[in-house]
């Protein structure tokens, strides 16, 4: 076998076949049902170039670490770890912002649309998702997300936690989980009143295959990391999903729906996540074996 290498027979391949995940970096060769092993084998060993160049063109890894950036909802987040700083991870932002039992955080959805209602915690809610870890909806005095009232100024949002600095990623990670699924679910329980349709759970995960499912119960999970993506692609993918609770299909009455439903252009939002959506997976990661 090839270290790094996943290998895996398909029934149906005709042709081994090598490729690289852009989400992971995972290499895969996929061997045809009767191909002897040992010749795809050793032709894939022969395409090292080949693999080093497509690793070559990953996304640049972004851990979470003290001083880095991260686009969190439409704004540019700083990460700080300030050693002698409570381990509670806090928001500290110069703007406005709304305290977590109002149901509106201080970047759920633009400013600039007033005619967006405001929802809470307890709306009607659906969930998208695939493979990965869940999450559910977690009560909105969670300790974990703390915010900062943002006194004592600073020209940008900072994210601060103290305590020991190797614990300082996966507190920062935890965030921003716990911040995507109240913002998904507040986004989820805005168009599901605008569909007319409930949704009974809304949770995450963290897929790497999809952005977003509805289940026929009325299920929406979704990936955490679209609250890395802009506003418009992560409000687009909610509206794609609760438009799932009237049509099960995506034929032309579910993408008419879809259009009604979101504000803006829904294939603007799909060409984004084409282009750039597997940069997000390297959010929290070092390097392509991170």
């Amino acid at each position: 076998m090839i270290d790094g290498v996943e290998v895996v027979r398909h029934p149906r391949a005709r042709v081994a076949r090598l490729s690289v995940d852009p989400a992971t970096g995972r290499v895969r060769l996929t061997v045809p049902k009767r191909m002897a092993l040992a010749k795809a084998v050793a032709w894939a060993g022969e395409k090292a170039g080949w693999i080093a160049a497509q690793r070559a063109k990953l996304p640049q890894g972004r851990p979470f670490v003290d001083g880095a950036v991260v686009p969190v909802a439409d704004r540019a987040v700083r990460l700080a770890w300030v050693e002698a700083a409570s381990r509670t991870v806090a928001l500290t932002s110069p703007r406005p912002t709304h305290h977590l039992g109002e149901g509106r955080g201080p970047w759920s959805r633009d400013d600039a649309n007033p005619s967006m209602p405001a929802t809470t915690p307890t709306s009607p809610r659906r969930r998208l998702g695939s493979s990965g870890d869940e999450e559910a909806l977690l009560a909105a005095g969670d300790p974990g997300l703390r915010r900062g009232n943002g006194a004592g100024g600073g020209a940008e949002d900072l994210l601060t936690c103290g305590g020991p600095a190797d614990q300082f990623p996966a507190r920062i990670e935890r965030w921003l989980r716990r911040e995507a699924l109240r913002v998904l679910a507040e986004d989820t329980a805005h168009y599901a009143a605008k569909a007319g349709v409930t949704v009974a759970k809304v949770a995450i995960g963290d897929p790497k295959a999809r952005w977003g499912s509805c289940s026929g119960d009325g299920t929406i999970r979704y990936s955490w990391r679209l609250l890395l993506a802009p506003g418009f692609v992560r409000r687009a993918t909610v509206a794609h999903e609760v438009a799932h609770r009237v049509h099960m299909h995506h034929g032309p009455t579910f993408h008419a729906l879809v259009a009604d439903l979101f504000e803006g252009d829904p294939d603007a939002a799909r060409r984004w996540l084409r282009a750039e959506g597997a940069a997000l997976h390297w959010y929290g990661r070092a390097s392509s074996s991170g």
